[in-house]
């Protein structure tokens, strides 16, 4: 059962304007249309979640669009953005120690803090 935007926006929580921009960009493929009004089917909710997933972990519109075609140069992004993504993840998680450390930490300067500099000594320089 095909449906209108206002209801593909409202299962999706995505405005309109995002749909029909990411059809203006090729991101989704232009829908049917009942008396000019744009008719989506079931599988368009489907593209937004992992449009929205997409944009989530940091792809670009032309990441996304890269990642849509079957070209060689996919993997070579995908690989990239697993890198970048892994990279990010090892920084979270030195944003975490530093500040479940800080809430226990009674040093009015957290980097003064011997332990914090201990912990700071096991991170890479690049990370």
């Amino acid at each position: 059962m095909r449906m209108t935007i206002g209801r593909l926006a409202e299962m999706t929580d995505v405005p309109a304007s995002a749909i029909r921009f990411w059809e203006r960009h090729g991101l989704l493929p232009a829908p049917e249309r009942e008396s000019g009004q744009r008719r989506y089917p079931p599988q368009a909710a489907e593209r937004i979640v992992l449009l929205r997933k997409f944009q989530q972990a940091g792809l670009s519109l032309a990441e996304v669009r890269e990642f849509q075609q079957d070209q060689p140069r996919r993997q070579a992004m995908i690989r990239a953005k697993v890198a970048e993504i892994e990279q990010r993840m090892v920084d979270l998680d030195h944003a975490h120690q530093l500040l479940t450390h800080a809430l226990q930490c009674g040093e009015t300067d957290i980097v003064s803090c011997p332990t914090f500099r201990g912990q700071m000594a096991t991170w890479s320089p690049s990370g």
